[in-house]
């Protein structure tokens, strides 16, 4: 599973973008798509991160 860094993400709007380690292009994350382990769904600037990429209409998505 890829491994990254939040590039940057918007609270108020839900989403931001992923940055993976393996310099591939920054990938979409939308606050529907985060789990945490019973905690918000919300990410910080510079927060590691394991994720899943999908593809949707405007490109990767994680």
């Amino acid at each position: 599973m890829p491994q990254g860094t939040v590039r940057w993400f918007d609270a108020d709007r839900g989403f931001g973008f992923l940055a993976p380690e393996d310099g591939s292009p920054d990938v979409f994350v939308h606050v529907s798509e985060i789990v945490e382990d019973g905690g918000a769904k919300m990410l910080r600037e510079g927060q590691a991160v394991v994720f899943e990429v999908g593809e949707n209409d405007r490109g990767p998505q994680a």
